[in-house]
């Protein structure tokens, strides 16, 4: 057993762990995960089940017959949104790299990673504008059919959540700078790498689920 694990089994009578806390992973659950790990998890298992409803909807109303406009899959840039996802899909090595980078007490680093990631993210992000906007002067507007709705909300939600992940990752870029994110607190980059890394694997599904799936 390493000398961390032994450390975080050392509770004091009727307190707390000290260890763990001055660590920024603040109270414990049963579950030996701190709370705010812990709200991550159940707020991205609630997220899974929003998803799994639109991805779902959109499946429902890609084989209807359209009465106006063109489908959705006729205006795929299948080259173009690939190498957009793989953009996106490099931001989670980004995020894995500025966590190791607090962890090693290296805040330069954490900095330069954590902007890089949400370079990244803001390039997938500008991608997606400019599909939809090549959709939209192409004639498949939000209420052209039922099929551009449930596509243009499943995307945009998404490209919502990435919007917020960016702005998650410039807060603590801002904090680091501050230096109110010192290495004891790295649990915080760590929860928002958990909310990250899930942004990007929802967004392997929807691909697959729009783009590739006939």
């Amino acid at each position: 057993m390493s000398t961390t694990e032994q450390s975080t089994m050392v509770v004091p009578p009727g307190g707390h762990e000290p260890h763990a806390e001055h660590a920024g992973g603040g109270h414990h659950t049963s579950t030996g995960l701190s709370n705010e790990k812990m709200a991550m998890w159940t707020f991205l298992g609630s997220e899974c089940l929003l998803f799994g409803g639109l991805i779902s909807t959109f499946l429902l109303y890609r084989g209807k017959e359209v009465v106006s406009g063109p489908e959705v899959r006729e205006l795929y840039d299948i080259p173009f949104t690939s190498v957009s996802s793989f953009i996106l899909l490099m931001s989670s090595l980004t995020m894995v790299l500025a966590l190791s980078a607090i962890q090693r007490g290296n805040h330069r680093q954490l900095r330069t990673w954590l902007l890089t990631t949400a370079l990244l993210g803001s390039t997938f992000v500008a991608g997606q504008v400019y599909e939809f906007t090549a959709f939209y002067r192409e004639g498949l507007g939000f209420t052209t059919n039922i099929q551009s709705s449930a596509f243009y909300v499943l995307t945009g939600f998404h490209g919502a959540h990435v919007t917020i992940g960016i702005v998650m990752l410039l807060s603590l870029f801002v904090m680091s700078h501050r230096g109110s994110l010192p290495t004891g607190r790295s649990e915080t980059v760590e929860i928002v790498g958990l909310y990250w890394h899930f942004v990007d694997i929802v967004w392997i599904i929807i691909f697959t689920v729009i783009y590739l799936v006939p």
